[in-house]
């Protein structure tokens, strides 16, 4: 059944897009466009592609039925603008699914908003891809569906948004891994970032060993997917007049390790924390029982993994210049 409805919507919007390109194709394109048009091969796996995801996230309770409608159009915002940005957002969610299952029954002894299976909704999902997905929307308006090899010397604007959508989806999947991994590793608790204070496991803004390691972890898996995608899907030709492609890795790491650590100082101050004594686990919210650690009940969980994400995306086209500029 949900394969169905989801076809019987994505459909006609895919179908959209594509006799809207072609309208514009008829009409006149914008001096200096010169991608391709959106072909129906693209449309149609834009569509199916997402769904198949979906429907796998359904399937895994890793996400619920708000959250797998909120999927499909980030899926299809992605796929559709270029195929790099979909291999990365896979990447993200499926390996966070794994991250967020890996010790559970430990995890759960600690976290008051535990979730079996870390079932993500509507608003989780938009909060850790819409930023992607907003920025896919400049990418597609600007350059059109295409792949484009990063060279911020001939092609800055299609390089600076294309490192932008990487640097926001490495952001969300180096919290979550540094979130999942770094509370189910090691044996001491973490520290505070802003005071190096020991506090319990689960407290936000709390920093471990493991958890900047995974942090770096997944951002570099996030740019690993966005590389072998490029190399798999462009021309060698074009490849080979564009310098070397591989430093998006090594950006892809870089942003996952600055998106942890951004989305760890939010926590730590603008994110309450306390110790829910009659429960023996981490609030984050004030309370009876409830003693205070750290940060103000100012912001949530999901607006500081948007926040993160946003403010993640705007520093990672910098920092892939000087990178590619190091490197190559």
């Amino acid at each position: 059944m949900f394969l169905v409805c989801s076809l019987a919507v994505f459909i006609p919007i895919s179908l959209s897009f594509w006799l809207l390109d072609i309208l514009i194709g008829i009409y006149g394109r914008p001096e200096g466009f010169e991608s391709e048009p959106v072909t129906p091969w693209r449309c149609l796996l834009s569509i199916l592609i997402p769904i198949l995801v979906a429907k796998w996230g359904l399937a895994r309770k890793s996400l619920d039925a708000s959250g797998a409608i909120a999927g499909l159009l980030v899926g299809f915002i992605l796929t559709i603008s270029n195929a790099c940005f979909f291999a990365s957002l896979l990447a993200f969610f499926v390996l966070g699914s794994k991250a967020t299952k890996f010790r559970s029954k430990r995890k759960k002894g600690f976290e008051d908003d535990f979730k079996e299976g870390g079932e993500r909704n509507w608003i989780q999902v938009l909060c850790n891809g819409g930023t992607a997905a907003q920025l896919a929307v400049i990418y597609l308006l600007d350059n059109g569906p295409s792949e484009t090899a990063i060279d911020f010397s001939k092609k800055y604007n299609a390089s600076w948004l294309s490192m932008a959508v990487l640097g926001a989806l490495a952001c969300s999947c180096g919290d979550t891994f540094s979130s999942e991994f770094g509370s189910a590793l090691g044996k001491g608790n973490p520290r505070l970032i802003t005071t190096l204070k020991k506090v319990p496991r689960g407290t936000n803004g709390g920093i471990s060993f493991w958890g900047c390691l995974s942090s770096a972890l997944g951002g570099l898996l996030v740019g690993l997917a966005y590389y072998l995608m490029m190399v798999f899907i462009m021309s060698p030709t074009v490849l080979s007049m564009s310098p070397e492609q591989w430093p998006v890795i090594l950006v892809g790491m870089f942003a996952g390790i600055l998106g942890s650590t951004i989305d760890s100082l939010l926590g730590a101050t603008l994110q309450y924390s306390g110790y829910d004594k009659e429960r023996n686990c981490i609030s984050h919210s004030p309370g009876k029982d409830v003693e205070y650690i750290s940060g103000a009940a100012i912001l949530d969980n999901d607006s500081v993994n948007l926040i993160a994400a946003l403010l993640t995306a705007l520093f990672t086209p910098k920092i892939a210049f000087h990178v590619w500029w190091y490197f190559t």
